[in-house]
């Protein structure tokens, strides 16, 4: 059956019921609930299990043979956790995918990541092997592929404290196992991060001006371009899996991996 409207998912990593979090959310969800039918992850609110153990696997866990294999055997029997299904449903239905969460010591909050251990399993997000070719599809090809995400951040900091100079590092580098680890790995086009800098002091006049420039930002994500990375198979990567030599030759940063860097 033909959709009349694009799907979106949207998750959420923030413990508070009352918070600036939730204020950004709710705004950002009725601004997109106005283009898009949106399922919602509140992964506090759920009680989301974030720790991914056997019993995940079904019956597939006391079958014989490695973790990773009779986690492949479940994803494909469907036989996992229904949590896990739910959430699997919810990631190949959406076109566009929203995930807020605050900075908590450099990285998601562990309930974030848990969703992301458990959900992204063994011939889902990864071990996504292509039957035409028997390649292994990553690094911008994999199940989510044609599926687009927004990243939504909150610190503390400054923003020139998390700039390229800043004490507290680049936020694109210290957000790149999400970006480009996970998110770009499994398919996903990332758009440029949407960071909400200096949360921790805002008052009214702050929270109203970040509530605008969010639903401003997703009213547009439709007109957005794609952080521009480089795939695995698009022929600037050797053997190795290593860029080619003749490309930012000298270079090491992250930023390398990015067309046009």
């Amino acid at each position: 059956m033909s959709r009349s409207r694009p799907q979106a998912l949207y998750v959420l990593a923030h413990p508070e019921q009352h918070s600036l979090n939730r204020e950004l959310f709710a705004a950002a969800r009725a601004e997109l609930e106005r283009t898009h039918d949106v399922a919602v992850s509140d992964l506090y609110a759920m009680g989301f299990d974030p720790v991914l153990t056997t019993c995940d696997l079904g019956a597939s866990g006391r079958e014989p043979g490695t973790f990773l294999e009779r986690w492949g055997r479940a994803t494909a029997s469907r036989g996992l956790a229904s949590d896990i299904l739910d959430e699997q449903r919810k990631l190949r239905e959406a076109d566009v995918v929203v995930i807020q969460f605050p900075l908590w010591w450099y990285s998601v909050p562990a309930i974030l990541k848990g969703w992301f251990d458990r959900v992204l399993t063994a011939g889902f997000g990864f071990d996504v092997v292509d039957p035409a070719t028997g390649r292994t599809r990553k690094y911008g090809d994999g199940l989510l592929t044609g599926t687009r995400a927004l990243i939504v951040v909150s610190f503390g900091e400054s923003a020139s404290a998390m700039g390229p100079r800043g004490i507290a590092g680049d936020l694109d580098s210290i957000l790149f196992g999400l970006i480009h680890g996970t998110l770009f790995y499994t398919g996903v086009e990332v758009l440029p991060v949407h960071a909400i800098a200096d949360a921790d002091g805002f008052d009214s006049s702050d929270i109203a001006r970040e509530t605008a420039r969010l639903r401003a930002r997703i009213s547009g994500l439709a007109e957005e371009t794609p952080i521009p990375f480089r795939s695995m198979r698009g022929g600037d990567y050797t053997r190795s899996r290593t860029l080619d030599p003749a490309i930012a030759p000298g270079r090491s940063d992250l930023a390398i991996h990015r067309r046009g860097d």
